[in-house]
Order: C-alpha cells, then sequence, then structure tokens
C-alpha cells in the first residue's frame, strides 16, 4: 500500500503539448441535402452514404457539458467538424447525470450513444434490462476518491465518525474501505450534496468525490487534505466509457467506428488544446460556466487515461480481466447475484477497426 496523498492547494503541472491537428483531405462529394457540412469529407464515397443513411445520431452527455473524457472530445470533435468530415450527423444532448436513465435511452434507440461513469454501471445498466455494450474504456483506474482531513492517517480512524456522499458510497471506496480493515458499519453515512467544504467547516470527516472534481474546488479555499486512492489498496476501477446499443451497433458497424475515430481524433487535439475544447463546451452551455475548473478536469482526467493506457494499446482498449475484477467488487458490496459473463457487455472491435496498434487511423493518411 502506497502512502496516502496530501495536498495543501497546488496548480497542475504543464500540460503535454501536442501538435493541433487539422482536416487535409480530398473531398469525395456531397449528397447535396440540407445542412451539407463545409468540411472536405475524407472516406470514400461509399462509406460517405452509409454512414449518413443512418441518419441522426444522438449522444447524450452524462452530466451537462463538464470537461469530463468521453464528453469533452464529443464536444470537440462535432466543433472541429470531425464528424461532418467522417459524414456522420451527431446531435448532442445534456444529461443531467441520471446515468441509468441515459442507458435506458440508448437501448430503447431514442440516444444512440452516451458515456457511463465505468463499465461496473454497463453491468448494472444490464442488469436492470437496459441493453447497452461498451465500445471503449478510456481510464483504468478508479476515478472515485476518498478526501479527508490531514489528520486522518489510518482509515479506521474514520470509525466512529461521520463520512459524506451525493447519494451512495461509491463501490470501489468501499472495497477500499474493506481492504483497510474499517468497519463500515461503524462510519454514519449521511448526503453531503455537491459542495466539498463541508469537509474543512468539520461537518463530516470524509468526503467522497471525483478526483478531478472535489479536490481542485478544495484546493481553490486553500483547504488542507488527504486523498485516498482505492487503487492504491489494490482494488480495480475504470471510468470513461462509451456505449451504444449492440443492436444498433450491428445494424450501424461503420457509424460506430468513425464516432470513435473522431472522437480519439478530438482527444489528441484536446491533448494539446484543452483550453480551446473546453471554449467549445462553454459555448454549448447556457447558464454560467466554468471553464478553469473545466479545464482542470479536462487535465486531470486525459492524464489519468494516458497514465493507465498500457503501451502498444489504444486509449479506449477493454481489459475483460480488469472488468471481471470490477464485477467481483460488486458482487463482494451485494449490489450484484454473480459475476455476468462479461465478454458480451463489451465490444472492442469497432474501436480496434480504427487504430493500427495504439495509433489510431486518419483516412487522409495522417
Amino acid at each position: 500500500m502506497r502512502a496516502p496523498h496530501r495536498h495543501r492547494s497546488r496548480l497542475l503541472g504543464p500540460t503535454v503539448a501536442l501538435a493541433a491537428t487539422s482536416l487535409l483531405a480530398t473531398a469525395c462529394g456531397s449528397d447535396g441535402s440540407d445542412g451539407a457540412s463545409e468540411v472536405a469529407v475524407i472516406i470514400d464515397q461509399e462509406r460517405c452514404e452509409t454512414n449518413r443513411e443512418a441518419g441522426a445520431v444522438t449522444f447524450v452527455t452524462g452530466y451537462h457539458y463538464q470537461a469530463s473524457v468521453t464528453q469533452l472530445e464529443v464536444i470537440a470533435a462535432d466543433a472541429l467538424g470531425y464528424f461532418d468530415a467522417l459524414c456522420l450527423d451527431v446531435e448532442i444532448q445534456p444529461g443531467n447525470g441520471d446515468l441509468m436513465g441515459n442507458a435506458q435511452l440508448v437501448s430503447a434507440g431514442t440516444a444512440q450513444f452516451t458515456a457511463m461513469s465505468n463499465e461496473a454501471e454497463v453491468l448494472q445498466a444490464n442488469v436492470r434490462d437496459h441493453e447497452i455494450v461498451g465500445i471503449a474504456t478510456y481510464g483504468h483506474v478508479p476515478i472515485s476518491t476518498l478526501i479527508t482531513g490531514p489528520e486522518v492517517e489510518d482509515l479506521t480512524e474514520l470509525e466512529g465518525r461521520t463520512l459524506g456522499h451525493q447519494s451512495m458510497l461509491p463501490a470501489p471506496l468501499e472495497a477500499m474501505l474493506v481492504e483497510a480493515g474499517v468497519d463500515i458499519d461503524a462510519i454514519e453515512q449521511v448526503e453531503a450534496g455537491y459542495d466539498p467544504s463541508v469537509l474543512p467547516r468539520d461537518q463530516v470527516q470524509a468526503l467522497t468525490g471525483f478526483r478531478s472534481n472535489e479536490p481542485h474546488r478544495l484546493d481553490a479555499l486553500d483547504a488542507e487534505y488527504t486523498e485516498w486512492h482505492p487503487e492504491d489498496f489494490g482494488v480495480v476501477g475504470s471510468f470513461g466509457v462509451l456505449v451504444t446499443s449492440p443492436v444498433w451497433a450491428e445494424q450501424h458497424p461503420t457509424v460506430v467506428e468513425d464516432f470513435l475515430r473522431a472522437v480519439g481524433r478530438a482527444f489528441d487535439h484536446c491533448q494539446g488544446d484543452g483550453a480551446a475544447c473546453v471554449d467549445h463546451a462553454a459555448d454549448l452551455d447556457r447558464a454560467g460556466y466554468d471553464g478553469e475548473h473545466n479545464l482542470k478536469v479536462w487535465d486531470t482526467e486525459r492524464e489519468l487515461v494516458v497514465s493507465s493506457t498500457p503501451d502498444g494499446e489504444p486509449r479506449g482498449f477493454v481489459d475483460l480481466d480488469l472488468t471481471e475484477q470490477e464485477a467481483r467488487t460488486l458482487v463482494d458490496n451485494g449490489e450484484l447475484d454473480e459475476v455476468p459473463d462479461v465478454a458480451p457487455l463489451f465490444d472492442s472491435r469497432h474501436l480496434m477497426a480504427v487504430h493500427d496498434g495504439a495509433d489510431l487511423v486518419w483516412p487522409d493518411g495522417e
């Protein structure tokens, strides 16, 4: 077990600068339909027509226009014309955080793509008869984090104290507490909402959160805190999972492939120019949009994606061994009765079709 992650307000390190990509392509000809893209098409006529025949494709975000992995890339791909270049008509609808509701929309065919927080939610959705399939998993560590005051040096010290969460204790954090020898029944759990200042105000002595969100908000308050990460206790997890309907994917394989191709291209672009990509998200949000915070969300999550992706694997690869381990966590926590056959619930064919090893294939040959 590694030491916990202690913090006082700090800035993120400089992001890795990558050259911004551009669409240098040859047009294959337009079908003359209304709203035809001004961006040059870069796939052959047959594939272009096949993609257009699928009609409008709806992507529902997990939570509004937050700059999370699997959301910001879709927004950027649309704004940069990558979907247009692949003859895809993608409509982006903001979600309200009800991920199971989004899964139901995809299962019913009302939407074609959405993002789930982790692979465990794909399993839970299918148990609820929402037929979805994971087509890419970008993060291979839990995104959940447990935050305590700096005085907590061992998680067993939380026994007899109060832990705040948004709606429930996330499965990776529960598994971490168990691994740390904590009697969870001895902890008082309360709904604490979305204001992390309850921790430095000592209204709670521990707080669940996302490592790309609450720590940055606490930094802004100049608060001292300690982060506890599940993987430091041997607990596996994931984040940033794109899903679709398995039936729809079989009917429209080129659309699924080229959707993932455009998203991958946008990830590369946003690695080098995250601020501009966040601006695209801000353009869609009619409420007050905290661009500075959302850039920190993006930088944190994309760094976790890069660091948790093994050499030689494309971003978005699915490791079914890790998926099974994540499923066992749900069984241990009583959220699943048994570990299901995970292979039919995750399909990497479309992702692999647009990669040559770890490298994304863009049709203009770049």
